[in-house]
């Protein structure tokens, strides 16, 4: 990707080149460091020596913000050297600001009766071009209007460069479209934040023509910003890096229409070389988010199979039986569990995944009590079926919806999931059966069958690419910030 400076006769460089890499966060993006000594008179490899590499994920490097990892030369570490890698996002500045202007005295344009103004603001872009960022509604005949309040995105407004140069006029209304020239004004979002603090910032609006010409002209009036507010919107990785960490959870399908699990035709067949379609999603999905956890322990739960001892039809078992403790160590620590469980159950039905939506979601529903995003729920629920519980699935859904929990259900197998399709809401708005919405659309399904011959990577991607904005979405719409606003936090907002 890149290469840092050289840094001379120094064994604990700190190095201040920084990389750019692009981070998606459904993808695992793996990444090697390598330290390399430079011989004095030369600045090329091939004389360097190398002292030691270090392979991880962008996933890791910024869940923990600052990874700290020994160096490994030809698999051993090398010494007690290490390396640290930290993290911080460039954002592409998505607040945006609350801007209200009023004017007085203006020019009076119209012969019968006053004028009918209006406010254009420009944004002056390196090439000189202008670009219209807000237009303002036309105040009837008022030489003194008050123009309604606006929300306009820091982005649009100036590019993220508070310096540059902003371009206002302010025009005569004119019902046929040729609208007179009132005057015009330049500024900066820099100096427009001054009026943050519940003073007012001025301008005189300057008719050029005028000014060339009249020997006493001051202006055409007086342009007012009488507030300033600027909302800030945090990022997917704002959330991640402040602290919050993603709770995977998995369910797996044991109802009979999988097949009996030791003809080689089941969908639940364990073969010595070649993992079943659960198994692959499983791992695919899991591969991710568990860079996102810190104890990296799963709950990993059954539903439609008959369970020892009493072999009672149960929806949401802990698939190693352990009812108290259903976390499973390691996505490999989920694969063991599912495997050893499979002999010992009776597969059976009917295919119920609201009770298993309602577990998850009573985890989700005391994580809300803390009022702060530290923990974000990911169910991921594997099912080879037709939904027989749609009406209390709909409803658990809706519930679900309001709490900081995501849903993704990948269909295994060829049975008809044109049911699934409805959960999805990508469609129309899924209602619960009393009419009531979902608050945000949080389901994801994806039939396994488009990505058989697919590499695993592309079904994490489609499945998990909706997820950040499922965590912004809620955590925002909640008025919820990041948990410890960190250092690097605050070297990035808009500094006065």
């Amino acid at each position: 990707v890149d290469r840092t400076e050289v840094i001379r006769t120094c064994i604990n460089p700190v190095f201040s080149k920084l990389f750019t890499v692009d981070f998606y966060f459904e993808e695992v993006q793996r990444l090697r460091f390598e330290v390399h000594d430079i011989s004095s008179n030369h600045n090329g490899l091939k004389e360097a020596d190398f002292l030691g590499g270090m392979e991880c994920t962008l996933g890791q490097i910024v869940s923990q913000r600052k990874l700290s990892k020994s160096l490994l030369k030809h698999g051993n570490t090398a010494g007690k050297s290490s390396i640290t890698v930290i993290a911080e996002e460039l954002s592409g500045n998505d607040d945006y600001v609350e801007l209200s202007f009023s004017a007085r005295k203006l020019d009076d344009k119209d012969f019968f009766s006053k004028s009918d103004p209006f406010l254009e603001i420009f944004r002056v872009n390196d090439d000189a071009t202008q670009q219209l960022v807000h237009r303002t509604e036309v105040v009837m005949n008022n030489l003194n209007p008050a123009w309604k309040t606006f929300k306009v995105s820091v982005n649009s407004l100036c590019s993220g460069d508070q310096d540059r140069r902003l371009k206002c006029i302010v025009w005569d209304w004119d019902s046929n479209g040729k609208h007179d020239f009132i005057g015009e004004f330049s500024s900066t979002f820099k100096e427009m934040r001054g009026a943050m603090e519940g003073r007012q910032v001025q301008w005189e609006c300057i008719n050029p023509k005028y000014k060339a010409k009249k020997k006493n002209y001051k202006n055409s009036g007086i342009v007012i910003l009488n507030q300033c507010k600027i909302h800030k919107m945090h990022s997917f990785l704002d959330y991640i890096m402040g602290g919050c960490q993603i709770q995977f959870t998995v369910a797996i399908d044991f109802t009979a229409s999988n097949g009996d699990p030791r003809n080689s035709c089941s969908l639940h067949y364990i073969h010595p070389y070649q993992p079943n379609e659960y198994l692959k999603a499983l791992v695919a999905v899991g591969e991710i988010c568990q860079d996102y956890d810190s104890d990296k322990m799963f709950p990993a739960f059954g539903f439609g199979a008959r369970i020892p001892p009493e072999y009672k039809v149960s929806h949401d078992f802990a698939i190693n039986f352990n009812e108290d403790n259903p976390e499973c160590a390691g996505i490999q620590g989920v694969v063991e569990a599912y495997q050893s469980c499979l002999p010992k159950l009776q597969l059976y039905g009917p295919t119920n995944i609201a009770p298993i939506i309602q577990k998850v979601a009573k985890s989700a529903s005391e994580e809300t009590n803390t009022k702060e995003a530290s923990q974000y729920f990911i169910l991921l629920i594997l099912t080879d079926g037709v939904i027989t519980d749609m009406a209390d699935t709909r409803e658990a859904i809706v519930h679900a919806s309001h709490l900081p929990m995501s849903v993704i259900i990948v269909g295994v197998g060829n049975a008809d999931f044109s049911d699934m399709q409805m959960l999805d809401g990508d469609d129309g708005i899924l209602r619960s059966p009393k009419g009531e919405p979902v608050l945000r659309d949080i389901v994801q399904f994806v039939p396994f069958r488009n990505f058989k011959h697919a590499s695993p990577a592309a079904l994490a991607k489609s499945v998990l690419a909706e997820v950040p904005n499922q965590v912004v979405d809620y955590y925002n719409g909640k008025g919820i910030k990041p948990k410890c606003v960190s250092e690097y936090e605050s070297s990035r907002t808009l500094a006065p």
